[in-house]
């Protein structure tokens, strides 16, 4: 698809790293996301620029659950990406998924105050085709006005979640997918070869006015 720059890496970590750390040396309001293998891109980044303070950093979605829990999106970059900076972000956006899904959200629009466009934005997907916590054919998808919602999980763990809606996430001057492993084959196929489609939310995350970049392993890109 010409709406998406495919990038297939033997270290998928390693290239989003570099971008990582290129766009905290630049400056600007930096979405992360969670899982095993950003944790990897989060400590690259790292030790490529130990230096965040030009930069304020925001979540695409979080666990309904504290932030020293291990489900937690924020715990997961505190200990991979903030505890090994030299120079900590001007400012960390937690959403507070402790509050609950819905009481989280609106305190993270609260939090975003008069945002409308982030330079950078880190995102995942699932092998069911979700990305943040956007899950397949859910109400979610049809949002056309809030910036942030809450979300019940459709796959384990089954915890509640907050989430960016689509049209913040559109907005951002840079998407960047982050995916690998065999059982993301289908759905980056569906999310980056095929068309739109509800069923497939990482199909429908686009930045309309900016760039939309997805970084695979081979095994991840088997199927494009």
């Amino acid at each position: 698809m010409s709406d998406v720059e495919i990038v297939i890496s033997d270290d998928p970590a390693g290239v989003v790293a570099h971008l990582l750390a290129a766009q905290a040396h630049a400056g600007g309001h930096i979405v992360l996301t969670g899982g095993s293998t950003p944790g990897r891109a989060y400590e690259l980044a790292a030790a490529q620029e130990p230096d965040w303070s030009r930069a304020e950093v925001w979540w695409g979605d979080e666990r309904c659950v504290p932030p020293d829990d291990e489900l937690s999106n924020y715990g997961m970059a505190k200990g991979t990406l903030f505890d090994r900076l030299a120079t900590q972000p001007a400012a960390v956006h937690r959403m507070r998924g402790e509050l609950g899904a819905d009481p989280g959200a609106e305190d993270y629009d609260r939090e975003l105050g008069d945002l409308a466009r982030f330079d950078f934005v880190l995102l995942g997907l699932g092998p069911d085709g979700h990305t943040a916590s956007l899950f397949p054919d859910q109400p979610t998808l049809d949002e056309t006005e809030k910036r942030v919602l809450g979300a019940h999980a459709q796959l384990e763990p089954f915890v509640d979640r907050i989430t960016l809606t689509l049209p913040l996430l559109r907005a951002a001057h840079a998407v960047v997918f982050l995916v690998t492993g065999e059982s993301k084959a289908d759905a980056s196929a569906r999310a980056f070869a095929g068309e739109p489609s509800r069923s497939t939310p990482g199909s429908l995350v686009r930045a309309i006015s900016g760039t939309t970049t997805a970084v695979l392993d081979r095994a991840a890109a088997s199927k494009l």
